[in-house]
């Protein structure tokens, strides 16, 4: 998770998605292959946009639906609501488990901080977690595993 914009002022979020979608590219040095997006981003200039740069941009079409979608159209949706789904997931994370829903600091700076640090926190915890896998299912090869050895007398 990344923490690139923090205001107390309201606004519409949907005037900064290109703005976001540049700073992908220029941390990774490519587009992203596809956005998965609220509704509110799924404006006819963010599309166009988006094709302009072959980014797949997630959710359906605007207008009317189709009468007649492709099982590969429906899988993709699906696939794409899951990924969605999956990151929507790591903010409820963040308030249930990592009390982000009760930063009650007096001063923006310090909410600030305590916010930035609860999504480090958030982003340790999985590599830690990713981490011990790692390490348990190495442990767990070498003891029952290809290196698994008998001897007969």
């Amino acid at each position: 998770m990344f923490l690139d914009k923090i205001s107390w002022e309201n606004f519409n979020e949907s005037c900064h998605f290109k703005e976001q979608v540049e700073k992908y590219k220029e941390t990774f040095g490519y587009y992203p292959e596809s956005v998965h997006v609220d509704k509110i981003y799924r404006t006819r200039e963010n599309r166009n946009w988006c094709k302009e740069r072959g980014i797949r941009i997630s959710g359906p079409k605007l207008g009317r639906p189709p009468k007649n979608v492709s099982e590969e159209e429906k899988k993709q949706a699906h696939s794409d609501e899951c990924f969605r789904n999956a990151i929507e997931g790591k903010f409820g994370q963040a308030k249930r488990r990592f009390s982000l829903n009760l930063v009650m600091t007096k001063l923006p700076e310090t909410s600030i901080t305590s916010i930035a640090i609860t999504f480090l926190v958030v982003n340790f915890s999985k590599l830690l977690r990713q981490f011990l896998s790692l390490f348990l299912s190495l442990f767990t090869n070498n003891r029952t595993g290809g290196t698994h050895q008998t001897a007969f007398h």
